[in-house]
Order: structure tokens, then C-alpha cells, then sequence
């Protein structure tokens, strides 16, 4: 048996994948298992921020392994306290709980705030608004918040107590909002597996207005956009507020698993003692991971990011076989003429990794992809795109 047929016959059957075996990565180029390379332009789905094998991470890492590699939390280790340090410097935010995943960060986001509502609004006040077309994660809490039917058809009953606004239309928020006894309202900057749409600077400042007018938490979902992708720390940055809560994940600890959950003035002491807690949240390893790729995403880079996504653009625009692009800094839609599906097979044969989002091809490099690397790259989807169909 070759690895597909072993893949198929003892890994749940959850994944529809490409017909790549990877076993070997180093930047942003990694080879299959015939010895061919490839640009990747997916890293992980937005969790390789400096590529694979980044030397500085790997020594990060390394070192953490060789001095321990877990404690649990009724101990106290540097690495964690140091991210959560420099988290709470870069953000203005005030405290952290470390978790293993977006979904779980979102998790811990949403037991915040209902907690903090019910000890200051009351308890029928439990009701979180989301957005329709947004992802929030795949457990049944986190789907409930995700406000696609496709996800929610299988699983059927979810948790309750979610409600769905449209996106960029903030009288859809408000409609909600003067009818309903609302929590929290969570937003991502950039609707990722929505098919990468990006929410307007006006939606989200009015988001903000309601909120501080309402009393109700703002929740930003950074778990994709977040550590860097957007061309700032964070997304939400880009719009000049400060949510109460911010959940991110993916990009952070460089590949490794890991989630954070950060809060602001107003629910930086909602949680007590025993009101939660995760086994392998905060893991020293991970831990030491995130604090190096954290330490990393400078200035330097970010602006080294919005170039970047703006090379792209330009290359793209108007392109043939190409109808638009969406999204921000190096989180990439691209509406095409063709099936993106299509695009991305006829690209993998050309030597590009790229994802999809819905009907978009979807680019998700590492934030320190080489110039030359990503103009290969953009070439190869600009003549896949416009070959004939």
C-alpha cells in the first residue's frame, strides 16, 4: 500500500487533499516524495509565519526541548510570561489565557463574555452576535458562532444563543442589537474561510459605536489574519479601536499549536481560579516558538508585508482570466475566470502550492517569502489564469 491508500484507510476521512506527499520543507520551498519542488504560497494555512524550518525558530524551539518540554500549568514557566508580556506591550491589552487552537481561544472568548455579561447585565444577557459568512472554529460552540449553514447542517443542535448579522451593513447590527439582550459582538477583520472578504473601515468603527453605547463586549477573531498577515500586528488594528477581547492562533508560534485568548480592561479579571483551563495551553515549547516569531514581526516586516501584498495586487489587477482580489496585506483572494479548484491543481503541476477559499484561490505565503520566490509564483497563477479553458 502506498501513503494515499494507508492515508485513506487509517485517517478519518475529513480532508480532501492534494495529491502531494511533502517531506521536506526550508523557507518557502518544500519538495514531494519524488524530489519535486514547490513554491509554497498556503504555509499551513496561515501557520508557517517565517516558512518551514526557520532557522532562529528552530533554535528557539530546539532550546525550550532540551530544557522541558512541559509542566502543566499548576507551575509557573518563563517562556509563557514572557509572551503573555509582550503580547499585552503590543496590544494595550491587559492579560492572556493560552489554549492549543483558534476554535479553542474562541471557545474561551465566549465563556469571557458571557460570563462578564451575566455579572454585569444579568443573566437572560448571553446572546452573541456574529457575522453571516464568518468562521469561528468546529466545535459545537464555535460553529454556532460560525454564521454559515453549511457548517452548522451536519451537527444539529448547536449551542444556542447566537445571532447573525449581515457584513458591512451596520443597520443589520443595530436591528439585533435594539431587540435583543446582546453580550458581545465578534467580528474578523478579514472573513477568512468566507472566501477572504474584508469588512469596511465604517462598518467596523459603527461596531465599535455600538458597543461602547450598548454596554457589549467587541470580540475580534485574529486567529487567521492576526500575528502579522494584515500588514499590522493585528487586523483590527488597522481601524484605529480596541476590542475587549482578541483571539488568535494559526501564525503564531511559527507551527506549532497554540492560542491565545487576550483581554482588555474590561474583562482582564473575568476568570477566576478553576473557571477554566487547558492542559497544554501556554506549552513551554510552543511557547518559546511564539516569543521568537513574535519578537520578529517588526516594523521592518510589516512594511516589508504591505509591500508585498501590494506588489501582488498590481500584478494581478486586470490580469486576464482574473475578475478581482480581496482581502489585506498577505491574505489574498483571488476571484478567477476558471474554477479556483482548477487554477490550484493546474498550479501544483507547475511547481505553486496555493489554497482556496469558496470560489477564490487563496494566498496565504509566509510574511518573509524572498521577492524573487513570490514573483515566480504570481507569474505562474497569472498564466494559469489565463490559458485557455
Amino acid at each position: 500500500m502506498n501513503i494515499y491508500e494507508k492515508d485513506k484507510q487509517f485517517i478519518a476521512n475529513t480532508y480532501s487533499r492534494f495529491p502531494v506527499e511533502i517531506v521536506k520543507g526550508k523557507g518557502s520551498l518544500c519538495w514531494d516524495a519524488s524530489g519535486k519542488e514547490y513554491i509554497d504560497f498556503g504555509s499551513g494555512i496561515a501557520v508557517n509565519s517565517m516558512g518551514f524550518c526557520d532557522d532562529q525558530w528552530v533554535n528557539a524551539v530546539t532550546q525550550q526541548l532540551n530544557t522541558f518540554q512541559h509542566t502543566s500549568n499548576l507551575y509557573f514557566q518563563s517562556p509563557c510570561v514572557k509572551l503573555a508580556e509582550e503580547l499585552c506591550k503590543r496590544t494595550g491589552m491587559k492579560k492572556v489565557f493560552f489554549s492549543n487552537s483558534g476554535a479553542e481561544a474562541n471557545e474561551c472568548a465566549i465563556k469571557t463574555a458571557r460570563k462578564w455579561a451575566e455579572e454585569n447585565k444579568g443573566s437572560d444577557c448571553y446572546k452573541i452576535i456574529t457575522l453571516k459568512n464568518s468562521f469561528h472554529g468546529r466545535t459545537i460552540t464555535t460553529l454556532a458562532a460560525t454564521g454559515q449553514d453549511v457548517f452548522h447542517k451536519d451537527f444539529l443542535p448547536l449551542t444556542d444563543g447566537f445571532l447573525y448579522a449581515e457584513a458591512n451593513d451596520i443597520n443589520s447590527v443595530k436591528e439585533i442589537v435594539e431587540k435583543e439582550k446582546i453580550a458581545a459582538i465578534m467580528f474578523e477583520a478579514v472573513q477568512g474561510e468566507g472566501g477572504i472578504v474584508s469588512l469596511d473601515k465604517d462598518f467596523v468603527l459603527g461596531l465599535k459605536q455600538i458597543a461602547d453605547e450598548y454596554n457589549i463586549l467587541l470580540i475580534a477573531d485574529e486567529v487567521q489574519i492576526g500575528n502579522g498577515r494584515s500588514g499590522m500586528l493585528y487586523g483590527y488594528m488597522t481601524f484605529g479601536i480596541q476590542p475587549d477581547i482578541v483571539t488568535t492562533a494559526k501564525g503564531l508560534a511559527g507551527g506549532l499549536p497554540f492560542g491565545a485568548t487576550m483581554f482588555g480592561e474590561k474583562t482582564a479579571d473575568v476568570l477566576k481560579a478553576g473557571m477554566h483551563g487547558s492542559t497544554f495551553g501556554g506549552n513551554p515549547v510552543c511557547a518559546a516558538g511564539a516569543v521568537n516569531i513574535l519578537s520578529r514581526i517588526d516594523d521592518k516586516l510589516l512594511s516589508e508585508v504591505k509591500k508585498k501584498s501590494e506588489f501582488i495586487k498590481n500584478q494581478l489587477n486586470g490580469a486576464k482570466g482574473i475578475k478581482s482580489i480581496s482581502g489585506m496585506g498577505l491574505m489574498l483572494g483571488v476571484e478567477t475566470e476558471k474554477d479556483a479548484k482548477q487554477i490550484v491543481n493546474k498550479c501544483i503541476e507547475k511547481g505553486v502550492l496555493f489554497l482556496t477559499a469558496k470560489t477564490k484561490v487563496r494566498l496565504l505565503p509566509a510574511l518573509n517569502i524572498p521577492m524573487d520566490l513570490l514573483k515566480k509564483a504570481i507569474d505562474i497563477l497569472k498564466e494559469v489564469c489565463a490559458e485557455e479553458i
